[in-house]
């Protein structure tokens, strides 16, 4: 075989093997994420793999696949813990609409101060007009106000990302990044807040005052949490 061939031959061959390489990267890329599939927590249907914290135990009902509270009363608790995740969902505030989501909370208490909120709040209703940052949808509520701009005006649907990895709370609000925050930043804060330090626990939905807020396409991936360095 001449020269010019095997370097023809040689080229082809490193043409393919790195054909093959690209080809298959994103397989590698998948098979090293370390973030499990997302799981839809709210099955559309009924209150299966959820339970309801506090009285009365039948304040929440499901309506068109829509989750929504039917009256005042407790609020709604996934029945498992999570410590990293994700969180997706989208939500209706009706006018003058108040709840919000727990991450990393307690049964028992005051759920906001044991464990953390992130607030869900219609901030154009009249009697909201003089409220702290901290108290608005996207805040982690009492602690950290968001970037404004991003929330939608009352019976618009919208969707809110959660992002709890560690110490590091990453809040979307549709799909505009309005809080990045350390949860270690705070060390005044955690007497009257001890949820700030808590590492795992429920997530779930305020039932506030029976208000008819709408949840739908809430699902979760789990973050295997990393191990801790020496």
């Amino acid at each position: 075989m001449s020269q010019a061939r095997r370097a023809v031959k040689w080229r082809r061959m490193f043409l393919a093997c790195a054909l093959v390489a690209v080809g298959s990267y994103p397989l590698v890329a998948r098979a090293n994420d370390k973030s499990s599939d997302w799981v839809d927590l709210f099955n559309g249907r009924d209150l299966e793999g959820w339970q309801v914290v506090g009285e009365p135990t039948d304040c929440w009902q499901v309506i068109d696949g829509n989750l929504t509270p039917a009256e005042a009363g407790g609020w709604l608790s996934t029945t498992r813990e999570f410590a990293d995740f994700e969180l997706e969902l989208e939500f209706v505030l009706p006018p003058g609409g108040n709840s919000g989501v727990f991450i990393r909370a307690p049964h028992g208490g005051r759920t906001s101060r044991l464990g953390m909120e992130i607030q869900l709040l219609d901030e154009f209703a009249p009697d909201y007009q003089n409220l702290k940052p901290v108290q608005n949808t996207g805040a982690l509520y009492d602690i950290e106000g968001p970037k404004p701009g991003a929330l939608k005006p009352a019976g618009e649907w919208q969707k809110i990302s959660i992002r709890a990895v560690g110490r590091k709370l990453a809040i979307k609000l549709n799909d505009q990044q309005v809080l990045d925050a350390d949860l270690d930043a705070y060390p005044s804060r955690e007497e009257e807040h001890p949820g700030l330090k808590r590492t795992t626990g429920y997530i779930g939905l305020q039932n506030y005052g029976g208000r008819k807020m709408r949840f739908r396409n809430i699902r979760l991936r789990e973050i295997p949490t990393a191990p801790a360095t020496k």
